[in-house]
C-alpha cells in the first residue's frame, strides 16, 4: 500500500488524529474534563466505542492503556490552575480513537510540550520501570504493539501521545 506509520501519524502533529481515506473504518473523539473523574469517562468513550466497531474483545488492553495516557495527561501535562475547573472553553485534553483494518490507534492530546514520561523511552524500559514517571508509559509500551509522541504544529501548542494496536483481520 506504500503508506508508512510514520506518514500516517503526520496529522497528529497537527493534533488532528491521522485519516488514511483508503482505509480508514472509524474514527470518534471525546473531550475530557481537567479532573480525574476524566479517566472513568475515557474508558466509558473506549467501551462504547469498540463496541460499536465490533472490537469488544480488545477491551482490556486499550482501556488500560487509554486510562494510563489519560492519567499521565492530567497529571503532568496540565497547567496548576486548570485542574478542577469546569466549562473551559476548549478542552485541554482529548482522546482519539482511529480505526483501519488492521490498526487501531488511541491518542491523547495534551497542552504541556514536554516529553512524555521525562526521561522514559521505549528502549529503557527496564531501568525505568520502577520510576512512578515511568510506570504508565511501561504498561502502554508492554500492552500496545507501539508507541510514540509528537508535538503538535501551527497555532496548536501541546502534545500527542499515541498508542498502536495491531487488529487481525
Amino acid at each position: 500500500m506504500g503508506t508508512n506509520g510514520s506518514t500516517m501519524l503526520e496529522p497528529l502533529r497537527q493534533g488532528l488524529p491521522p485519516v488514511d481515506p483508503t482505509a480508514v473504518s472509524g474514527s470518534a473523539s471525546c473531550a475530557l474534563p481537567a479532573r480525574y473523574e476524566a479517566v472513568r469517562g475515557a474508558r466509558s468513550f473506549t467501551r462504547s466505542t469498540l463496541s460499536q466497531w465490533g472490537l469488544d474483545e480488545r477491551f482490556d488492553d486499550v482501556a488500560l492503556v487509554v486510562s494510563e495516557l489519560v492519567t499521565n495527561a492530567l497529571r503532568h501535562a496540565l497547567p496548576d490552575d486548570a485542574r478542577g475547573t469546569t466549562g473551559e472553553p476548549e478542552a485541554l485534553v482529548r482522546l482519539h480513537l482511529m480505526r483501519w483494518s488492521t490498526r487501531l490507534v488511541c491518542a491523547v492530546r495534551d497542552p504541556s510540550e514536554d516529553r512524555p514520561g521525562g526521561s522514559f523511552t521505549p528502549e529503557r524500559t527496564d531501568e525505568n520501570c520502577d520510576l512512578e514517571s515511568g510506570r504508565g508509559l511501561f504498561l502502554v509500551d508492554s500492552y500496545s504493539d507501539s508507541w510514540g509522541w509528537h508535538p503538535l504544529a501551527g497555532r496548536l501548542t501541546g502534545k500527542v501521545v499515541w498508542a498502536l494496536f495491531m487488529l487481525q483481520d
